[in-house]
């Protein structure tokens, strides 16, 4: 028992890392800008779960939204179609932060389980050498 403390802090610490991937392929694409006629980026999401043969949880898969986007007239644009219009993710940077807040202070946590669990691992060898 005392040792799933590790197992379940790294389950966290990986899907955390995953989560913090999506979100900065999100906002690093945020501007990515394609012509009217094609699929704008899709942002990424994190699907995660239980995981029911361990402890712990699981990124199980990635999920990705709508392409449809925002379709802007920007005539000069090189990408621009026929009528002008060229097509922007529909991703909004404020929500992408609050995510990344919540992903890197998830991470921390996890990280500080780790570290004290190792912490309490060590004191019991301690005790067990006196």
């Amino acid at each position: 028992m005392t040792f799933d403390a590790i197992g379940i802090s790294a389950s966290g610490l990986t899907t955390h890392r995953k989560w913090l991937d999506a979100i900065s392929d999100n906002i690093a694409n945020i501007n990515t800008v394609v012509s009217g006629d094609d699929a704008a980026f899709a942002e990424r999401f994190v699907e995660v779960q239980a995981d029911r043969g361990q402890l712990g949880v699981t990124a199980t898969a990635a999920r990705y939204g709508e392409t449809e986007g925002r379709l802007v007239h920007e005539p000069n644009n090189p990408l621009a179609n026929a009528d002008g219009y060229v097509r922007y993710p529909d991703i909004d940077l404020g929500e992408q932060m609050a995510h990344l807040i919540s992903a890197q202070r998830g991470f921390e946590a996890n990280a500080a389980v780790v570290d004290r669990a190792k912490s309490s691992y060590e004191a019991a060898l301690q005790i067990g050498r006196n």
